[in-house]
């Protein structure tokens, strides 16, 4: 493995680039710059082992088939285990009691899936690996930072134990709740709506088919992404008190509480894996870069999770912030130049913005229970149904966003 990981390092280090934050932006961002000789810190809270392989966190990732290419490219793809990858061949968006379904499928494109399923954990080790492979990178694992400044000349970032790194650029990749966007000075939009999402694995009676359903229920949100076989990641969102009461229960109980929810839809459900909850917030940047300084992934949109795009915008932009730092590079240009990070930022927005505002309108539509809003999602989905523009224009964006 050629990734370095210093047992000492210099009370001053010098670097191109600093990434902090090792999730799958960050790693997908250094590995997308393999072969430029550009030298990157990767700054990291958790440990080594944590990140060579990291534990199973109940996530499944709908990746379109851009996600996928992105992936291949960045050598991660083949590092997944193929039988740990399913098809998701059609979605299914249903409303309330109605028996009516929006569905978005691949006849317009010619494709047999509109996108791919994989564990999320399975990604960044993949990812991991393929930066392993890589030099010219640097891992600061188990090191969090106290303090980082950016300016025209350069940015300058201390860790929590003394030690403090010069780079030319400062990649933010730390999460929607970014401790280094804010040491730059920049505002975010949080919306925390006091609900919170169970993920778990549950073996069924039915086949799905392949077909994901979003159902929109009264009082609860409800998904079933398909995996290989007879399986399927239930996610279930909910106020958080409640989710938490579920999640406390046997596994027993909770196969049974799934099954009553989802109403028998795939038959009798068990669970073959404890259940994972996460607090639901989404987060917008105001910019996403500043001056020596750029914010990726989660720092820069933090993406509610039900139209499942967070995981493939976040990869998006680690893919475009990078192609723009290698052809500078390449050209012997400066690789945080205002212009440049000003061209990354407009892109991304352009992006993620539409996205991002229209998931917030669903979410908001589909969780008002008062009668007007039932009535507004039933006919919207109605009036979807009867728009082959906007159903096969959704397909392909699924599909290739």
């Amino acid at each position: 493995m050629s990734i370095r990981v210093p047992a000492a390092a210099p009370s001053t280090m010098a670097y191109d680039i600093a990434v902090v934050g090792a999730g799958p932006a960050g790693l997908a961002f250094a590995r997308s710059l393999d072969g430029t000789k550009l030298r990157i810190a990767v700054i990291e809270r958790q440990r080594h082992d944590m990140l060579a392989d990291p534990p199973c966190d109940g996530r499944e990732i709908a990746l379109t088939h851009r996600s996928v290419a992105a992936l291949r490219a960045l050598d991660a793809w083949r590092r997944i285990d193929p039988g740990e990858i399913a098809p998701l061949r059609e979605a299914r968006v249903l409303n309330g009691a109605s028996r009516f379904a929006l569905s978005f499928d691949t006849r317009a494109s010619g494709e047999d899936r509109i996108g791919q399923l994989a564990p999320n954990h399975l990604i960044r080790r993949a990812l991991f690996e393929a930066v392993a492979a890589q030099r010219d990178v640097t891992l600061l694992a188990g090191c969090g930072v106290a303090a980082a400044a950016t300016s025209g000349r350069g940015a300058v970032v201390t860790l929590d134990d003394g030690r403090a790194l010069a780079a030319r650029l400062l990649v933010a990749a730390d999460s929607r709740f970014s401790a280094t966007r804010e040491r730059l000075g920049i505002a975010v939009e949080i919306n925390r709506p006091g609900r919170s999402m169970m993920v778990c694995r549950v073996a069924h009676e039915h086949d799905h088919g392949g077909v994901a359903t979003e159902w929109f229920d009264h009082g609860q949100t409800i998904a079933m992404l398909p995996l290989n076989g007879r399986l399927s990641s239930a996610v279930l969102t909910l106020p958080s008190a409640e989710i938490e009461r579920l999640a406390a229960l046997d596994r027993a109980a909770l196969g049974a509480e799934i099954t009553r929810r989802f109403q028998r839809r795939l038959g009798t459900m068990r669970l073959v894996d404890d259940p994972h909850v996460y607090p639901l917030a989404t987060t917008w940047a105001r910019h996403f870069a500043a001056p020596g300084a750029a914010l990726i992934g989660d720092a820069a949109v933090g993406m509610h999770p039900v139209t499942a795009h967070g995981f493939n915008l976040g990869l998006q932009g680690a893919m475009t912030l990078g192609a723009l730092v290698g052809t500078a590079a390449a050209q012997r240009r400066d690789i945080a130049s205002p212009l440049l990070l000003r061209r990354y930022e407009v892109a991304h927005r352009a992006a993620s913005r539409p996205i991002y505002t229209a998931t917030n309108m669903i979410v908001s539509l589909y969780t008002t229970e008062s009668p007007v809003a039932r009535l507004a999602r039933h006919a919207g989905l109605r009036a979807a149904a009867r728009l082959p523009i906007v159903r096969h224009g959704m397909s392909h964006l699924l599909a290739q966003h």
